[in-house]
């Protein structure tokens, strides 16, 4: 069964500014291509061709550029969050999917790795994510994705979990199988019919929950969740000071080629 992909990129990326103040994050450019083009071509590689961007601000921009892709709107993104905005797409989710963020660079090579996996839900975890921090401080270690492993397994991930004990940062790419994806629909609306308008984990209200928000819910429930490594291979562009740390580290041997 194919594997499609979904890009989450509904956000303003207010953090980018000015450089989002009149497009979608996701077209600002390094090495001469969008952050967005980057993806798709680190897809296009992997023989992935069917393609859905979940957008919000400026959705229409990414239409008209991108007239090949899929789209699910989020005409609510100014009040839900990363998590809510995923399951635009839920239609999808019958068949294999692998999901990212729309403000991140990754090669080839970690998405080959993440469709590699034989589980059923398999996470792609940056372990060189340190090299990257060293350089950021506006994006401080405490604001990461962090997870723990134990026999090739996720036991935690949490923004809390300390620097010396994370073993790698969630680069915001998951694969799911279609047993996979039916797991996470499962658990989605069970936590939506019990947390919908309240508190859930960490976050205000469950519409403003991320995605490990629910991947650590899944994992107390005793949901099996592996781990796929990409040691460097990744860039999150979430500031100013990002954006100019990927214009000068993130060049064209990314594509794999």
């Amino acid at each position: 069964m194919s594997v499609q992909a979904i890009i989450i990129g509904a956000g303003r990326g207010s953090r980018l500014m000015p450089t989002t103040a009149d497009t979608p994050k996701c077209f600002a450019e390094v090495a001469g291509r969008s952050i967005l083009q980057w993806s798709l071509d680190a897809f296009h590689q992997n023989g992935i061709d069917e393609i859905c961007f979940i957008g919000g601000y400026q959705i229409d921009k990414v239409r008209q550029r991108h007239p090949e892709l899929t789209f699910r709107h989020n005409d609510d993104w100014p009040n839900n969050n990363i998590l809510a905005s995923l399951f635009y797409a839920e239609d999808l989710m019958e068949r294999p999917f692998v999901c990212c963020y729309s403000d991140t660079l990754f090669s080839a090579q970690a998405v080959a790795s993440a469709l590699a996996s034989k589980d059923d839900i398999a996470l792609v975890i940056d372990t060189e994510w340190l090299t990257r921090y060293a350089e950021r401080s506006e994006h401080p270690t405490t604001d990461a994705e962090k997870v723990s492993i134990q026999n090739g397994v996720v036991t935690r991930i949490h923004r809390a979990i300390e620097q010396d004990d994370a073993y790698g940062e969630y680069i915001g790419m998951a694969k799911f199988s279609k047993v996979g994806a039916a797991r996470l629909k499962h658990h989605y609306r069970r936590c939506r019919d019990q947390y919908a308008g309240q508190p859930f984990r960490e976050a205000k209200t469950f519409e403003k929950a991320y995605k490990i928000h629910l991947f650590q819910e899944m994992i107390e429930a005793g949901e099996h969740m592996a781990h796929v490594d990409t040691p460097g291979q990744y860039i999150e562009i979430d500031t100013q000071e990002d954006f100019e740390y990927a214009r000068n580290h993130w060049t064209t041997r990314h594509l794999g080629r």
